[in-house]
């Protein structure tokens, strides 16, 4: 098997643009060890295998597709040189790295290079990493939604505009969101996963569910395109709102086609920035976009790298408790609490649900809890059709559960009910009250809010966006019946 320069694209990287030309030979490896290892959620499992079957079928005869127990195996069965571009872990990327024969390349997927971060990090004291700073320079970097030398329409970062309630009668008023049609190679993974779990050789969580996601460039290009023109301009006023009946609200669904490698972020990119040049979408919202993609996307995918591995082991907060059972297995049924039954739901059905349902519903509550955040993280990374490593490192241990001490952001993401009443429907027919903190109605959300301030106060004293809130703890009646309360809760 023989073959010049044949290009080694992991499950991530199955987009054109990880090969240097169109006729490349390409080496594909589905590894059962992956999926024996972890309880990945079902859909995620099924969408991977999924895309890296479809592109071995687009490729033919182009690429060698072995399926088999383990890399290793795999790579024994290969000859001649082999290149790979940078994978996108630790783990693949020291395993490439001691392999003879095989040559290890810039990583691709990104609109930076982690050169161009650690240039600017170097610049900047490391504990204050903000995401903005480094967004902005990215913007003139790529040039993106600027005019001249200053962004477009006066302002870099127009959050503030896009932070509106759910519209008062609860919906959105747009087509549903981009899906694609299975075909044979779903059916055959289908199959394939069935027996798999039948022999007891692999276990997953969540339920499996026709493929959301695309699993295919043209896929994936026709999922850009159906967003750019539905559903991006009204992203921006609601990319921060949550609604119990419409999970996708104005959402783009990309974010596992991206992770697999089958969109460019440039691409999308520049598709919004166009979009708006030609008045078919407000610059708030190309610009939230933007900012999702070559500014949060790309700092995660730098802070991964630039932090080292003992970052996903911080634990500023010394959260140790378990994660319960009826989290880690998506048991959605078995909560009360509106918010989180219903977004424990949309995990265990579609492996999906967006930023803000993550951060303030998801996160929020294990943070409250006092969760351990490494396993927290693994959940995120198992659970979510877009989880890899790389992303949850800082989104889990940095943002949501604070784990760095705020290497990466200058508060914790902690929210009582009110936060999520304003900003959703989820409190309407819920059995909580959201402004109650102790009794039967009490909202989980508010009562562990306060409990986490009382249980990390001391350690949050120095952070002086905090500093209101810790000072009216110690006036808060019955304080400790809250906290009592909230630590003897089971499942909300």
């Amino acid at each position: 098997m023989a073959d010049p320069e044949r290009r080694w694209c992991f499950a991530d990287q199955l987009g054109p643009h990880f090969l240097d030309r169109k006729d490349q030979p390409v080496l594909l490896i589905e590894s059962r060890a992956v999926l024996r290892r972890r309880r990945f959620h079902r859909q995620k499992a099924h969408l991977v295998l999924s895309a890296l079957r479809h592109r071995a079928a687009e490729l033919g005869d182009q690429a060698l597709f072995v399926q088999t127990g383990t890399y290793r195996e795999a790579l024994a069965r290969v000859r001649g040189p082999l290149t790979v571009c940078g994978p996108t872990s630790r783990a693949a990327a020291e395993f490439t790295a001691g392999l003879d024969g095989v040559t290890v390349l810039p990583s691709r997927g990104f609109a930076t290079g982690r050169e161009h971060f650690e240039e600017w990090a170097a610049g900047r004291d490391g504990s204050h990493l903000l995401m903005e700073s480094f967004y902005r320079g990215a913007r003139r970097a790529t040039g993106t939604l600027m005019d001249g030398d200053g962004p477009a329409g006066g302002r870099w970062n127009l959050d503030k505009e896009n932070r509106e309630p759910p519209p008062p009668d609860g919906e959105l008023p747009l087509p549903t969101p981009y899906r694609p049609e299975e075909d044979d190679i779903d059916a055959e993974v289908r199959e394939y996963l069935d027996a798999a779990e039948r022999r007891g050789e692999m276990s997953f969580v969540g339920r499996d569910g026709p493929r959301r996601f695309p699993a295919t460039r043209a896929e994936a290009r026709r999922a850009l395109r159906h967003f750019v023109e539905n559903r991006l301009p009204t992203f921006g006023p609601y990319e921060d709102a949550m609604l119990a009946a419409d999970p996708a609200m104005s959402h783009s669904f990309l974010s596992a086609a991206l992770n697999l490698g089958l969109l460019d972020p440039m691409e999308c990119v520049r598709a919004a920035e166009r979009a708006w040049r030609e008045g078919t979408v407000p610059l708030r919202s190309a610009e939230g976009f933007v900012r999702q993609v070559l500014g949060w996307r790309e700092y995660m995918w730098h802070v991964y790298w630039h932090f080292g591995r003992g970052y996903a082991r911080r634990n500023a907060l010394r959260a140790r408790r378990r994660l319960p059972r009826w989290f880690a297995e998506l048991d959605a049924d078995s909560v009360d609490a509106r918010c989180l039954s219903s977004v424990l739901r949309n995990v265990r059905d579609q492996g999906w649900t967006h930023h803000i349902p993550r951060l303030m519903v998801l996160g929020n509550y294990g943070l409250q809890r006092g969760w351990h955040p490494a396993e927290l993280s693994d959940w995120f990374h198992r659970c979510f059709v877009d989880g890899y490593e790389w992303v949850m490192a800082g989104n889990v241990i940095g943002m949501s559960q604070y784990a760095d001490g705020g290497r990466i952001v200058t508060k914790p993401y902690a929210a009582g009910g009110s936060y999520i009443n304003r900003m959703s429907d989820f409190c309407h027919d819920c059995v909580y009250r959201p402004t109650a903190r102790t009794g039967e109605e009490a909202c989980p959300y508010t009562g562990g809010y306060w409990w986490f301030l009382a249980r990390n106060e001391e350690r949050l004293s120095g952070n002086w966006r905090l500093a209101p809130q810790l000072r009216n703890l110690r006036r808060i009646d019955g304080l400790d019946a809250v906290v009592a309360n909230e630590r003897a809760r089971g499942r909300p």
